[in-house]
């Protein structure tokens, strides 16, 4: 089992930054590979980043490709988000996720584990 909780969001003008994190207890966290995902109002939950255990493969969205950065510390059990260039569409809850495998990771319904999500509002 693996129980994630994610933090800092909140509300960002247009062109800002933000960092979200989620912090992971349970066992293995080092073997998951974690990863984003988010959705906004009426829409599907929709892939973002995601990130393979040993920290050294990314793979992103087109939409936030070259705008956000995925990272995490495995001493620290945390996985990170970091957005910049944010635009109003970035607005969704965003929503940490863990897998026992990269494979398929971005289809939301493979996912294993799931936070509760953090809301993040864009303003233009």
């Amino acid at each position: 089992q693996v129980q994630l909780v994610e933090s800092g969001g909140g509300l960002v003008q247009a062109g800002g930054s933000l960092r979200l994190s989620c912090a992971a207890s349970g066992r293995a966290f080092s073997t998951y590979t974690m990863g984003w995902f988010r959705q906004a109002p009426g829409k599907e939950r929709e892939f973002v980043a995601r990130i393979r255990s040993s920290g050294t493969t990314a793979y992103y969205a087109d939409s936030v490709q070259g705008r956000f950065t995925i990272s995490r510390d495995n001493a620290q059990n945390t996985v990170y988000l970091q957005m910049n260039n944010v635009k109003p569409e970035d607005t969704a809850v965003y929503y940490c996720a863990a897998k026992t495998t990269y494979l398929t990771f971005t289809n939301y319904k493979t996912i294993d584990y799931w936070g509760k999500g953090t809301l993040v509002t864009v303003s233009s």
